[in-house]
């Protein structure tokens, strides 16, 4: 496999943890402020980082405030935007570099191979976050395993996380 096909792979499994997790939000009944919070984290970094790649204004800020309907179409914003940039790419454009400012005004250069594989490993560990926000209020996590990506197929999970882990 290709370095950029890898890439493109990696937005894949992105995009459809993306949905997964937001799929478990939903389910939730009752306060999620905090797991909320951290999912729009996620869309709003992913939102970020494209406007970066694109050299444009964000629409979004780092750290959102968005109603469900509003992240939704957010998400599919953001999925539908990578994948006309990705599509885009040829195999040298990984390297090809992108000037941007950080929110708080630092200067920086990386490659655009760099900043996708930043995006989607940020990504995951925030998803993580929220998974853990979810179990720690006995909910059902997000399986969102690369792994069960690429089956196809959930892995192996818990519905809820022992409540006596010496039993």
């Amino acid at each position: 496999m290709s370095a950029l096909a890898l890439i493109r792979q990696l937005w894949q499994h992105s995009v459809w943890a993306d949905e997964e997790l937001l799929r478990a939000l939903s389910a939730v009944e009752g306060e999620q402020d905090e797991a909320w919070r951290e999912y729009l984290h996620v869309l709003g970094a992913e939102e970020v980082w494209l406007a970066r790649l694109e050299q444009r204004a964000a629409q979004t800020p780092v750290w959102p405030s968005l109603p469900q309907a509003d992240a939704v179409a957010l998400r599919a914003t953001i999925a539908d935007g990578y994948a006309v940039f990705l599509e885009q790419l040829d195999d040298g454009a990984l390297h090809r570099t992108v000037a941007y400012s950080t929110s708080d005004g630092r200067q920086f250069t990386n490659t655009i191979g760099d900043i996708v594989t930043h995006v989607a490993l940020h990504g995951q560990y925030h998803r993580g976050r929220v998974n853990l926000l979810l179990r720690q209020r006995q909910m059902i996590p997000a399986p969102m395993d690369y792994i069960a990506f690429v089956r196809g197929a959930p892995t192996a999970t818990y519905a809820v996380p022992p409540t006596n882990p010496e039993s």
